[in-house]
């Protein structure tokens, strides 16, 4: 097993720890210190992957500039179209994380 994936199944094994404990309360009580770690992770996941995806793009677009240079407009704004598209998966997390802080 990679060590990514020793990671990934690591948090998602504390992940639904706290879960069980948050749904477990009794009374209608409920644990508002779970709601803090669930977004924490969501962020530090998203962020994970949205920096890994962006390291890719720029890494793929610096290697077809360096290819062809004559194309590097063409590069660039595909490049930067993706790029946004990516960080709105970090920005769709920060939205569920502050549903989470804020509305449950």
């Amino acid at each position: 097993m990679s060590k990514t994936a020793k990671i990934l199944f690591n948090v998602a094994a504390i992940m639904a720890v706290f879960s069980v404990s948050a749904f477990a309360a009794e009374g209608g009580e409920t644990y508002k210190w779970a709601h803090y770690i669930a977004a924490g992770f969501g962020m530090g996941i998203a962020a994970l992957g949205t920096g890994m995806g962006q390291g890719n793009a720029i890494r793929g677009a610096v290697e077809g500039i360096s290819r062809n240079p004559s194309a590097s407009g063409k590069i660039s704004t595909t490049m930067i179209i993706g790029l946004a598209l990516i960080e709105s998966i970090a920005i769709y997390a920060l939205v569920v994380a502050l549903i989470l802080l804020l509305v449950v």
